[in-house]
């Protein structure tokens, strides 16, 4: 198992007592989850506390993404480095580093949250994904694993300021997708696109039992 900084203890004990004591959250197929080696978690965005929601219960620790503005203060950095966070911005050069670092974390067999949309839904139903988890995931041959979230929306949108205290939340974590059943090969562009699609469609299958 990978080591866990204090903070990533502390940041999964308190998710866990909010999002089992408060919202009641069921997991289906926590199984699914590599016990070992390099995965990609993909998951459906939409609401801000989706990354601790599906990371919280997994015996592994995961890595995860969050902007760049973040990281602008040294407390923002030392905090966020030790709950396993990466600096992304999707529009400037940072996101090729972030990509890199990525590649570098699967390969050292580690885990990775990333959303196939690239942002939270604005209306809670699921959107067509980016190239960018086709990209990673070609690139790195990692299992990935989709997983599904209901409820979130519901409990606090990107609409609201304020999250809902009555709500039912549950996240379905799939049969985990190998390189064959994701990756097409192929021209880069059509190759990546396609594998984004493939994962997408796996996430948009997943009902709650």
């Amino acid at each position: 198992m990978e080591k866990e900084t204090f903070l990533y203890k502390l940041a999964r004990v308190l998710s866990w007592m909010l999002y089992r004591g408060l919202y009641r959250v069921k997991l289906t197929g926590l199984e699914n989850i590599p016990e070992n080696g390099a995965f990609i978690l993909a998951t459906n965005h939409a609401s801000f506390p989706d990354p601790p929601l599906v990371g919280f219960a997994l015996t592994r620790s995961i890595y995860y993404f969050a902007r760049k503005t973040l990281f602008r203060f040294w407390i923002g950095t030392w905090f966020l480095a030790r709950l396993n966070t990466i600096p992304v911005d999707r529009d400037g050069p940072s996101d090729i580093a972030a990509f890199k670092q990525v590649l570098s974390i699967l390969g050292q067999g580690h885990g990775m949250l990333i959303f196939p949309e690239g942002t939270r839904s604005r209306d809670g139903k699921l959107q067509e994904a980016k190239s960018g988890i086709g990209l990673l995931a070609c690139r790195s041959q990692a299992v990935v694993v989709p997983t599904r979230i209901f409820g979130s929306y519901e409990v606090l949108s990107r609409h609201h300021k304020l999250p809902r205290i009555k709500g039912r939340l549950h996240v379905v974590y799939d049969k985990p997708m190998l390189p064959s059943e994701y990756d097409p090969q192929g021209p880069s562009k059509v190759r990546y696109a396609e594998a984004s699609n493939r994962i997408m469609n796996r996430i948009r299958e997943l009902r709650i039992p």
